[in-house]
């Protein structure tokens, strides 16, 4: 797949940024007080959790699917998921209209499966991690003619998640002096920081991954797309290597100006504090942002940071598991 500019990515973002507020929901800018006060920032949470399917995935695959004639989508759709993804993608056709395949890692959360079988989709199970998954479900797509729908290794969808960005730049009007991101693929962090980076040129970007299962982070640091063997994280949605070729790759070694990892034990830390202290609930996946956040925050004091809680769809087996600790 070609490479795309960053300009490109914040034009297609603001394009497609009125189709996505037409099906789906302008969330919130709000600021987390306890928070902000342990931290000493106003810290600002873009909160994507309160999306509809639980997750930003929904616009990224809302603004693909756009792109599809009818015709497409009646025939079918791939993708590859850990779960919001293909819920985004399912929530997609339902809305437009069209039949779809998901295929998931058979240590998808079954609650996300579950949810995936309501919406009327076909879920392929596949003892593979997260990014060999994605190749397969490639694979399968093109063997049968199908429309492949990336999690992250698109444009379109890369520009439905930069909606985000449009949001925020109406939203913080005065303006972020940082932005934490949880990065698995780079399609989140890629479209936000594209719009940001033109609007609001001083706002650092910072990509956040679990120490246990960071191959964009990784990546960035050798200069190439590197596999890694990732340990078992309470970030699921994060999870999994980066598709060779990715265009993600050079996006976040261009847009993201530093790198946080965290732990397993700071995981579950961010999100037993967030929900002790603003009682909502987030998935792993968010709380690496809001942990990253609180790495973070010395260096900002007295400043804005804001933080993108990207989803709510956290299994109980999960939730128990980080509250127990």
């Amino acid at each position: 797949m070609a490479d795309v500019s960053e300009q490109e990515l914040a034009r297609r973002s603001r394009a497609v940024a009125p189709a996505v507020a037409e099906h789906l929901t302008v969330t919130p800018l709000r600021r987390f007080a306890a928070l902000s006060t342990e931290l000493g920032v106003d810290l600002l949470v873009k909160c994507e959790h309160l999306q509809r399917t639980g997750s930003f995935k929904a616009r990224g695959a809302l603004a693909k699917l756009a792109t599809l004639t009818p015709d497409e989508r009646a025939r079918g759709v791939v993708t590859a998921s850990t779960g919001n993804h293909g819920l985004g993608v399912a929530n997609a056709l339902a809305t437009l209209g069209g039949t779809g395949h998901v295929f998931v890692p058979d240590t998808a959360q079954p609650t996300k499966v579950a949810a995936l079988e309501r919406f009327g989709v076909r879920v392929h199970s596949l003892a593979a991690e997260a990014g060999a998954v994605e190749i397969m479900a490639r694979e399968y797509a093109d063997e049968r003619g199908l429309a492949f729908v990336s999690p992250y290794n698109d444009p379109d969808v890369i520009a439905g998640q930069g909606t985000i960005g449009v949001e925020l730049i109406d939203q913080a009007v005065r303006g972020l002096d940082a932005l934490v991101v949880a990065v698995g693929g780079g399609g989140l962090v890629s479209g936000i920081a594209a719009v940001l980076k033109e609007d609001l040129p001083g706002v650092r970007i910072i990509g956040a991954s679990p120490s246990n299962d960071a191959a964009m982070a990784l990546s960035v640091h050798k200069g190439q797309l590197e596999s890694i063997e990732a340990k078992p994280t309470l970030s699921d949605g994060t999870a999994g290597n980066v598709e060779p070729g990715s265009i993600t790759f050079e996006l976040c070694r261009s847009l993201v100006d530093e790198w946080v990892l965290v732990s397993e034990p700071d995981i579950a830390a961010a999100l037993r504090s967030v929900i002790d202290t603003e009682h909502e609930l987030v998935e792993g996946s968010a709380a690496v942002a809001f942990a990253a956040a609180r790495a973070v925050a010395p260096r900002f004091v007295g400043g804005r940071v804001g933080v993108i809680a990207c989803g709510r769809n956290i299994s109980s087996a999960a939730l128990v598991s980080a509250l127990s600790v």
